[in-house]
C-alpha cells in the first residue's frame, strides 16, 4: 500500500527523509521540501526504506537527471539535486558531523572547491557479465539495492572517450572465449594514455588475444591483464606505450602511476585540493614535515617543491616504491618515503619520527585515530592539514585533536571530488 508523506530533509546518503507513523522513512529520489507517494520496500525495527512512485510537489532544486540509466544504475544517487545544492547538502554533512560527533566548530567554514559536474571520473572498477540467454555481455556499475549489472553503454560521469568505450568494449568482449570467466575491467585514464586492465578467471586463448590486440589498436588504448593477485597485473599490449600518469601544473610536478595505484578520479579537483592544502599547510625551507598516508606522493612532493624536508609514510610498499620513483623523476631529494602501518601508531612509534613542524593526514575513510591519539603533548606539529574522504571519521578525529591534543579548527570545507554522489571529501585545518 503507497503512502502519500512529506520530506522533511536530506540524510547524509541523499535520501529524503519523511515520518510515517513517527517513524523515520528513507525515501530514494525525493528531495527536502517535496511530497511524494511513497512505497515502502524493506522495514526495519527503527526505520523503512521507501522508493519514490511519484513526486506530488517538486523541490526548486530538483532537475533532470542527464543520464538515462540514473535510477536503475547504483553509480550515482544525486542526479535529480541541482549541482550547487549538492555541493551545499555535502557542506551541511560536515558540519553536521563535526558538531554532533566531534563537538567542534570551525572558525572559518571554507569556500567549497567546484569542478565539472560530468565528465570528471578518470579511474572506474566495473562489473563483467555474460549473459547466455541474451547473447551479450554487460559492463558497468551495479543496479541499485542489487547484484545485478546495469545494461548500459554509456555514463555521463566517466570521461567521454572511456564513456564511448562501453558499447565497443561489450560488443568485442561477447567473442572472446573466456567472457564468462571475465569479472571486472577497472579503466585508468592518464594524461597520454587510457588502460583498460581484464581481470581473468581463464586465460585469452589466441584467437582471444588477437581480437584484443584488434581492439586496442582501434581504439588507441593499452589492455592490461591481471590473473590472480595484484603481483600478476602487467600489460598485455601494446608492449610499450606511454605511462600513465597525471600532472600538478602549479608544482611542476609529473605523477607516473599503475593503472592499480591509488589515485584520485577526479583531475581537476585534486589539483585544487592540493593547492588548498598546500597554502594551509604553508610549508617552508628548514621546516621538517610528515605526509602521513602518503599514498604515491600526492601532496608529498608539492610540499617538497618549498624546500621543506618531508618524510611521506604508507602501509603499501608499491606506493611507497612509486613515491619514491616520483621523487626522483621530479628531482626532489628532500622528499623520503618509508613503509609503515598508520594504524598501528603508538606515542612510542612517533617519538621515533624526531621533530615534526607540521603534518598533513590524507587516511582512508576509517580515519586517523591512533595517530592522532599518538601525537605528543609537548612538541607536536605546531599546524596540521587533514584531507578526509569521511565526514564522520574526521569529526571524531577532530573532537580528539581539540578536546584533548589542544588544538583549535582554523578552517573546514569541502571538495566536490564526486559529483551526482553522496560522498563527502573534506579538508581541516587544525593550529595549536
Amino acid at each position: 500500500m503507497n503512502e502519500i508523506v512529506d520530506i522533511l530533509s536530506l540524510d547524509h546518503e541523499g535520501h529524503g527523509i519523511a515520518r510515517i507513523d513517527g517513524k523515520v522513512t528513507f525515501v530514494d529520489d525525493a528531495l527536502a521540501g517535496e511530497r511524494a507517494e511513497i512505497t515502502v520496500y524493506r522495514k526495519h525495527a527503527k526505520y523503512n526504506s521507501a522508493h519514490a512512485v511519484s513526486i506530488l510537489k517538486s523541490s526548486a532544486q530538483r532537475t533532470t537527471p542527464r543520464c538515462q540509466y540514473f535510477g536503475r544504475c547504483g553509480g550515482c544517487s544525486m542526479q535529480h539535486l541541482e549541482a550547487s545544492a549538492q555541493v551545499a547538502a555535502k557542506q551541511r554533512v560536515l558540519e553536521e558531523n563535526l558538531a554532533r560527533i566531534g563537538k567542534v566548530t570551525p572558525d572559518v567554514v571554507m569556500r567549497p572547491l567546484h569542478g565539472p559536474s560530468w565528465g570528471y571520473r578518470t579511474r572506474a572498477r566495473m562489473s563483467a557479465r555474460f549473459v547466455d540467454k541474451k547473447g551479450c555481455v554487460l559492463v558497468g556499475f551495479r543496479e541499485k539495492r542489487s547484484s545485478f549489472i546495469t545494461d548500459m553503454s554509456s555514463c555521463e560521469v566517466l570521461t567521454p572517450d572511456v564513456s564511448a568505450l562501453i558499447q565497443p568494449l561489450r560488443d568485442m568482449m561477447v567473442h572472446l572465449s573466456n567472457a564468462s570467466r571475465i569479472p571486472q575491467v577497472e579503466i585508468a585514464v592518464g594524461e597520454h594514455i587510457t588502460v583498460l586492465l581484464f581481470r581473468l578467471l581463464e586465460p585469452w586463448s589466441d584467437d582471444d588475444r588477437a581480437i584484443v590486440r584488434s581492439f586496442a589498436e582501434q581504439h588507441q588504448i593499452q589492455i592490461w591483464e591481471q590473473s590472480k593477485g595484484p603481483d600478476t597485473v602487467k600489460p598485455f599490449w601494446p608492449d610499450i606505450a606511454p605511462e600513465l600518469s597525471y600532472s600538478l601544473p602549479e608544482f611542476g610536478l609529473t605523477m607516473p602511476f599503475r593503472p592499480t595505484d591509488f589515485t584520485q578520479v577526479n583531475v581537476a579537483i585534486n589539483r585544487a585540493l592540493v593547492s588548498r592544502a598546500i597554502r594551509l599547510l604553508q610549508p617552508k625551507a628548514g621546516e621538517r614535515i610528515a605526509d602521513m598516508f602518503c599514498g604515491l606522493g600526492n601532496f608529498s612532493l608539492p610540499i617538497a617543491t618549498s624546500g621543506a624536508e618531508v618524510i611521506g609514510i604508507e602501509g603499501s610498499p608499491e606506493l611507497v616504491a612509486r613515491a619514491r620513483e616520483n621523487a626522483l623523476r621530479n628531482k626532489l631529494p628532500n622528499a623520503h618515503f618509508v613503509v609503515d602501518n598508520l594504524f598501528e601508531m603508538t606515542a612510542e612509534k612517533y617519538s621515533t619520527l624526531g621533530h615534526i613542524d607540521k603534518l598533513l593526514i590524507d587516511p582512508p575513510r576509517s580515519g586517523a585515530a591512533e595517530l592522532v591519539k599518538s601525537l605528543p603533548d609537548s612538541g607536536a606539529p605546531h599546524r596540521i592539514v587533514y584531507i578526509s574522504c569521511d565526514a564522520a571519521t574526521l569529526a571524531r578525529d577532530a573532537g580528539e585533536l581539540c578536546h584533548n591534543k589542544g588544538y583549535r579548527l582554523e578552517a573546514a570545507g569541502v571538495a566536490n571530488m564526486f559529483p551526482h554522489t553522496a560522498h563527502v571529501e573534506s579538508i581541516a585545518l587544525f593550529e595549536r
